[in-house]
């Protein structure tokens, strides 16, 4: 089953939101979203792990 997220999931007033088949491949999508969009969120293990936390079946 597909993973989804959005920025709103993680109460940023962002529409950005991503769908993809693996963790894997959205976990790409969010990073590269993050680092152009969001460059005030330092991608470490602890923020990583926030963010697989907000992943939802599609």
């Amino acid at each position: 089953m597909a993973k989804s997220i959005s920025c709103q999931d993680a109460g940023k007033e962002c529409t950005w939101s991503a769908t993809a088949e693996t963790e894997e491949e959205l976990m790409a999508i969010v990073t590269e979203h993050v680092l152009e969009h969001h460059k005030e969120i330092e991608l470490n293990a602890e923020s990583i792990e926030s963010i697989k936390g907000l992943i939802k079946e599609a």
